[in-house]
């Protein structure tokens, strides 16, 4: 790995960890079949399978964005989307 590899696999992490800690979990609520792997995974017990359901993005204050549920989903309905309530 060269220099100039490095320096674009360090800026490509650093644009994956401004998604994750401005970021909220959105669901595709069409292909979610309420399994509720994500909830079960959840670390903070947020009920992801209800917000999958609702089609609302988890908005909860105590989601820590660790992407537990967005790994487990077994059909890939959860994505990070950066969200705009951080900015001014």
């Amino acid at each position: 790995m060269n220099l100039k590899d490095l320096f674009k696999a360090a800026a490509v992490e650093n644009k994956r960890r401004q998604v994750v800690v401005q970021g909220q979990v959105v669901p595709e609520s069409s292909r979610c079949v309420q399994c509720g792997i994500c909830s079960f995974h959840c670390p903070i017990g947020i009920d992801v399978r209800r917000h999958a359901w609702q089609g609302t993005p988890v908005k909860d204050s105590h989601c820590l964005t660790c992407g537990e549920c967005v790994t487990r989903c077994p059909r890939g309905v959860l994505r990070f989307e950066k969200s705009s309530i951080f900015e001014g």
